[in-house]
């Protein structure tokens, strides 16, 4: 029967074990140097793949091409957990990191929407739904193979180090988009966005070449010569009760929280800063790489932690304390990056009055509506200057007018106008409305000279340890969750619904809820209400799990 070999030094982590987990955290970092990557380059992707829609729409549109990846992950943890389980973790996972590497480099050479017209965006969407389907087998299988070679009381520290790693790979994709920018200048926006993705390839040729020197798991192993290997994994992980229940458990009250957790304390503090607060898109890049150099190690603070006190606990209070002070942070955030919006919408508040049912929830999954009444005008207009603003109910019939303080600029009613006048009416709209935001104080871009780098970089270095909190001990708890011959299988199952669905969605919800409401901080009620759904069903229902074998 095979054994489970014990590391050299039973202080830390062994030579060999060290390589195990080495290998198997690449296709974590692969996994976020591809996210991170496309997050970042979200607006120029809109441009390059969606372009024939207007610039509101196709910035959607870049978002849901995003999420698209993040929603057959389940469907891929269906695939590759099976798999996984029927013929060993090592093989599974050496197929989920190739499809997963070609697919991220791919998009570097993909044509234009202004070369090829809508096939651009179909290839697009195609390459991230493969990546998707093998990103749904690659967390499962590289958590399991580690903690199957850790030993008993480390199983927290070991796996943690995958956790880390995901963050190295948004730490990668960073420094990656900075030297390339930096080198390439206004070339990046036209091409030079390419060569990140293409460096990718380089990541693939080292995580093939590593991977292909690992053993398989000792617990496959051991199952495989004792003959207890699942027959039906898809079965016994959903069509029984007993294991299903922990399946759902595992889902909404440990993966879904720590999911908009991990997204809302480094992606969206992202997308908050660049999109809503308008600043610098270096600048913010270089406030998240310093938050993350400050805040990595604690993800092995806490998954070795876990090994102590528990996994439950550790999870459960990241998730607590950021539903409690999420909103605070990023108003906190707001007041030390771009101040003069604070200021101008405290002195001079906007509001949208119009007639209610004249505002449209400013959607459209196929890019064929046109947005003329005279609210969405008004809002597509603010929501583009990330101008917070309040709604105000008007006559039936009326005309929007936006409210600047005690100044009104009347909004245009385009939908009876020919396309030549309504072009120009509501160019000269938007003309004259940043002209009355410019005069009541608001910002077109955050100035430089008064961010106070210090505090914004203190507030996300914050957000980072909620998001080590929720993320360094997840692995191990979702692997002691569930018995060895359907491990891969059960696991993987809820961690990609809870990161793919939950997470993945949250920039595209959090996007639209700000957008409808004019509140720059609404869009924050999406992971907040999930994050507490997570502290309910966890600590009622779930159970700690630290000193289970793994066998």
């Amino acid at each position: 029967m095979a054994t489970i070999a014990q590391p050299s030094n039973q202080s830390g982590i062994g030579s060999a074990h060290r390589r195990v987990i080495f290998a198997s955290s690449l296709g974590t970092v692969f996994e976020w140097y591809d996210f991170y990557l496309y997050g970042s380059l979200a607006s120029v992707i809109s441009k390059q793949f969606f372009s024939g829609v207007n610039e509101t729409t196709g910035f959607i549109f870049a978002l849901l091409a995003f999420a698209a990846g993040f929603f057959v992950r389940p469907f891929g943890a269906l695939v590759f957990g099976r798999l996984g389980d029927l013929v060993g973790r090592k093989y599974t996972f050496l197929i989920t990191i190739v499809i997963m590497g070609l697919s991220t480099a791919l998009v570097g050479v993909l044509p234009s929407y202004a070369s090829v017209g809508v096939i651009a965006p179909v290839l697009l969407v195609a390459l991230r739904l493969l990546q998707g389907l093998a990103l749904g087998g690659e967390y499962g299988g590289a958590a399991t193979y580690v903690a199957e070679h850790a030993p008993p009381g480390k199983r927290g520290l070991y796996t943690s180090w995958i956790q880390t790693t995901a963050t190295v790979g948004l730490f990668l994709s960073l420094i990656v988009i900075m030297l390339t920018r930096s080198a390439l200048g206004a070339d990046f926006d036209t091409w030079g966005w390419r060569v990140p993705f293409l460096v990718s390839i380089v990541l693939l040729a080292v995580s093939v070449y590593i991977r292909l020197q690992l053993a398989e798991s000792p617990v496959f192993l051991e199952m495989k010569e004792s003959g207890t290997r699942s027959k039906a994994p898809l079965t016994e992980s959903f069509a029984r009760w007993g294991n299903l229940k922990i399946v759902i458990l595992a889902l909404l009250g440990a993966t879904a929280g720590q999911a908009v957790v991990w997204y809302g304390g480094q992606f969206y503090a992202l997308f908050f800063l660049t999109q809503v607060l308008k600043v610098d898109a270096q600048a913010a890049n270089y406030l998240i790489a310093a938050a993350l150099l400050i805040g990595t190690p604690f993800f092995i603070v806490f998954g070795s932690l876990s090994d102590r006190i528990g996994r439950k606990k550790i999870v459960l209070a990241g998730c607590l304390l950021a539903a409690i002070t999420y909103v605070p942070i990023f108003k906190g955030i707001t007041h030390y990056a771009n101040p003069a919006i604070e200021t101008a919408a405290a002195q001079s508040p906007v509001t949208v009055v119009a007639d209610p049912n004249a505002c449209s929830f400013q959607f459209d999954p196929v890019g064929k509506k046109k947005f003329t009444q005279s609210c969405d005008i008004a809002k597509t207009a603010l929501a583009k200057a990330g101008v917070p603003y309040s709604n105000q109910s008007a006559a039936p019939g009326s005309v929007a007018v936006v409210h600047i303080g005690a100044v009104e600029v009347p909004s245009v009613d385009g939908g009876a106008m020919p396309a030549a006048d309504f072009k120009a009416a509501s160019g000269k709209f938007g003309k004259d409305l940043a002209a009355k935001l410019k005069e009541a104080g608001y910002p077109a871009k955050a100035d430089p000279e008064h961010i106070n780098y210090v505090m914004v970089g203190l507030l996300l270095v914050i957000l980072l340890i909620y998001v080590t909190m929720v993320y360094g001990p997840i692995a191990a708890w979702l692997v002691e969750l569930f018995p060895a011959k359907i491990r891969y299988t059960s696991m993987s199952l809820p961690y990609h619904i809870g990161n793919g669905w939950f997470g993945g969605f949250l920039p595209t919800v959090a996007f639209a809820l700000v957008a409808y409401s004019g509140d720059i901080y609404y869009g924050l009620r999406y992971p907040i209400i999930v994050a507490l759904m997570t502290v309910v069903i966890g600590a009622l229902f779930l159970p700690e799990t630290k000193d289970r074998p793994v066998q």
